[in-house]
């Protein structure tokens, strides 16, 4: 198994916890974002969008970070990293898009780099624009969560949901993004930082 990634990619970070949490080896292969080797013919032929993260197992190859983690779900099914109550699952994907779907698409790299590249922003724009709509997300998903009675988003052992909250936290403090007004966010996030299995992942270990 191969994982093309890029260590502060969120979506990278998602696959490498998932990886880790179903105990599985792999080989990791860098594709670093800021010097273009996404836009590589090299890259392009194994992945057309030029995005990252992509898996490679026996010889198939998968893009998109939640594709490839339900994949993982399905071909590697224990442990499992969905809740076995069918509405915790739908409330636990429904985290997960509200981070992969909403957050993160209006604020990853290509994005960022349009507004100040032929959209002539300054990179305080650029930042504004960023605060604005990871706060926005926050602020939702604060309020979803502040009232669960489980110790992570949606169960007493971390989810998909999780696998996706703390590489977004993890990236809005990068853009100087204050996170105290989300203690339930924060208090998720350490108890998953405290497991090898998100330490390992953790962009500063890869």
């Amino acid at each position: 198994m191969k994982l093309f990634d890029y260590k502060n990619s969120s979506a990278s970070y998602r696959v490498r916890i998932a990886l880790n949490l179903k105990g599985l080896s792999y080989q990791a292969q860098s594709v670093s974002l800021l010097d273009g080797d996404q836009r590589k013919d090299s890259y392009r032929a194994l992945n057309p969008s030029g995005l990252v993260p992509t898996l490679v197992d026996n010889g198939q190859v998968l893009t998109q970070s939640l594709a490839i983690i339900e994949y993982l779900e399905e071909a590697y099914p224990s442990p499992s990293i969905l809740p076995a109550d069918r509405i915790a699952r739908a409330k636990c994907r429904a985290i997960a898009l509200d981070i992969a779907c909403d957050i993160h698409p209006l604020n990853n790299l290509r994005v960022l780099q349009h507004l100040t590249g032929a959209m002539q922003h300054s990179d305080d724009d650029k930042l504004q624009w960023y605060q604005h709509w990871v706060r926005n997300g926050l602020d939702a998903l604060e309020k979803k969560l502040e009232s669960s009675q489980t110790a992570f988003c949606c169960d007493s052992v971390p989810t998909l949901a999780d696998i996706c909250l703390v590489p977004q936290l993890f990236n809005a403090r990068r853009f100087s993004i204050d996170l105290t007004p989300y203690p339930t966010l924060i208090e998720i996030e350490q108890r998953c930082q405290h497991l090898p299995e998100f330490a390992k992942a953790h962009p500063d270990n890869v």
